[in-house]
């Protein structure tokens, strides 16, 4: 398995196709961003789409992003758009993911990681710790966790 970026990668067209293949409605909607090009005006220049790969497979991706789901402008950057294929979940592959994003945030100084969800437990066993609920962009509220990079 290799952690990739999506637009530092010569096969876009292939790997959008895989994550076309999401059954999430965020991965449609992260599918529509980057068909029409508007990825960046929507989470910020200079954000980075991660991609968990097994050769052509698409295993699980994230972004990380300056700006996420939450309407406030306080905390950045964000882990967002997670999303772990069905068939590969229950392996932890987000941990690799993860993994990678805490090493650009130590390459960049970036001393905090934050991500937005309304699963309990599933990202306290990555280092997340809970803070707050915030107000999304879809109207609803939403749970805030962070991390801190070490």
């Amino acid at each position: 398995m290799e952690v990739i970026s999506f637009y530092e990668n010569e096969r876009q067209r292939h790997w959008l196709d895989e994550i076309g293949k999401s059954d999430w409605s965020a991965g449609a909607y992260l599918y529509q961003l980057l068909s029409d090009g508007t990825f960046f005006n929507t989470v910020g220049e200079g954000s980075k789409l991660l991609l968990l790969t097994d050769e052509d497979k698409l295993i699980s991706f994230c972004t990380f992003a300056k700006k996420d789901e939450i309407l406030s402008t306080d905390y950045s950057p964000w882990c967002g758009f997670i999303y772990t294929f069905p068939q590969y979940r229950g392996h932890r592959y987000i941990g690799l993911l993860f993994q990678k994003i805490e090493s650009l945030a130590k390459e960049y100084n970036i001393p905090k990681i934050y991500l937005s969800t309304d699963h309990i437990g599933l990202y306290e066993k990555y280092g997340f710790e809970y803070i707050t609920q915030m107000e999304s962009i879809y109207g609803g509220v939403s749970r805030v966790y962070v991390k801190q990079i070490k």
